[in-house]
């Protein structure tokens, strides 16, 4: 696959800030080597062993209440999740804030200093970036010429996301070389087709409040929640589309993609499998961990 001009600058932004994070965790370390160097004379201190290891960055599918892809991960196929996560972040915000990636660094060193090298790394991202306040402007109104997603604004922030994404799996690959003098497999996934039917978490109470589509299709004239769906899928189809092209890029070979997409109903009783209009029931995730697995034992 030839390189881009914007590719090449995306993967130049995420060496930068591996870079960054690096020497930020270069200093910070140094008390903690230190007093690390006086424990490691202290007796009856046993190490801790897994083989079965992974590091997570990401978003609420991650880090949702009660149950989501990481919990059910460590609590039904046993696997031991260090978890940098956060609900509501987007994958620009993993990309160029800096906070998770610090973070996921930090947990890295731990699990290497323990001579434990991480099976996989997962990554989930890119629904916050579409989905919410914003999402209105992805659309022509019902009543215009062109219903339906305005093609050169959803180009635009798949384009936006893309590169995001780049930047981060950039990074997070030379900080796992520089630290682990490999390339650690790291698992990206597309969504599923959502239900726009204007639910959220909890009716719409908390912090993850929501709706995050329903708002936006009302402003824009759609109320049939059939002509919501579609619309919804196409999205949901390009952005997996974008997210596939991502392990052919040379630099990501060790990049394995996740396609979710009909693993949970849209149909009657769709709401066993979708709690609201972003994320599954635990039923849902149980579900799409199923499809994680499968990647999983195959590393």
């Amino acid at each position: 696959m030839a390189i881009d001009r914007s590719t090449k600058a995306a993967l130049n932004v995420g060496r930068k800030q591996a870079r960054s994070v690096l020497k930020f965790r270069d200093e910070a370390s140094l008390e903690r080597r230190r007093i690390a160097a006086e424990r490691a004379l202290t007796p009856g201190i046993s190490p801790f062993v897994a083989t079965q290891v992974l590091i997570a960055e990401g978003d609420s599918w991650f880090d949702y209440p009660w149950t989501d892809i990481l919990r059910i991960l460590e609590d039904t196929y046993l696997y031991n999740v260090e978890s940098v996560a956060h609900k509501g972040d987007r994958i620009e915000d993993m990309a160029y804030s800096g906070g998770q990636l610090e973070e996921f660094a930090r947990r890295l060193e731990k699990l290497l200093e323990q001579n434990i090298v991480p099976s996989a790394i997962l990554l989930s991202g890119g629904g916050n970036d579409v989905a919410g306040p914003e999402f209105g402007m992805l659309l022509d109104h019902a009543q215009s010429a062109a219903p339906g997603l305005n093609e050169l604004v959803v180009q635009g922030v798949m384009e936006r996301i893309r590169l995001a994404y780049i930047t981060i799996l950039s990074a997070i690959t030379n900080i796992c070389t520089e630290r682990g003098h490999q390339d650690i497999p790291i698992l990206v996934h597309g969504y599923d087709y959502p239900v726009p039917d204007g639910r959220g978490f909890l009716g719409g109470w908390g912090f993850l409040p929501g709706p995050w589509l329903e708002p936006g299709f009302r402003d824009k004239g759609y109320i049939a929640l059939a002509q919501r769906k579609q619309i919804a899928k196409e999205l949901i189809d390009r952005f997996n589309t974008m997210l596939a092209t991502l392990p052919t890029i040379p630099q990501f070979s060790h990049v394995r993609y996740i396609d979710l997409r009909n693993t949970l109903s849209t149909g009657t009783g769709y709401k066993t499998w979708w709690a609201n209009e972003l994320h599954p029931t635990p039923q849902g995730f149980g579900d799409v961990v199923a499809k994680f697995s499968a990647v999983l034992t195959t590393l």
